[in-house]
């Protein structure tokens, strides 16, 4: 446990009027009583991730293809949707950029980063 999410959970505790011993049993005895949802926000989260993870591999093959058409260019060839394309793909990355940011502020309880 890091220091933001022991603050948070001592905070919650005290919050609760609680020691943080009997909220921690408290909040075990609840995740456990409940397994189906615990299950699906741990795999929702970590299905997230792995899309956040695929999204940026695909970023990185975009990023190859674009050198090659740097290469097909500077050799006098033609490219007339570039322009087009390489919006769309800055609108990706800052799409993922953004989802990243959301992501990070989720596990951070809201904090800014």
């Amino acid at each position: 446990m890091n220091d933001a999410e022991y603050k948070r959970f001592t905070d919650a505790a005290a919050t609760c009027q609680m020691t943080n011993a009997a909220f921690l049993a408290y909040a075990v005895d609840k995740a456990a009583r409940d397994l189906t949802r615990t299950a699906a926000e741990i795999a929702t989260e970590r299905e997230v991730l792995n899309e956040v993870f695929a999204a940026r591999r695909h970023l990185g093959r975009i990023h190859g293809l674009f050198n090659q058409v740097a290469k097909t260019l500077n050799s006098g060839a033609d490219a007339p949707h570039l322009d087009t394309t390489a919006q769309a793909v800055l609108s990706a990355a800052r799409r993922m950029e953004d989802a990243a940011d959301a992501l990070l502020t989720h596990r951070d309880g809201g904090a800014p980063a």
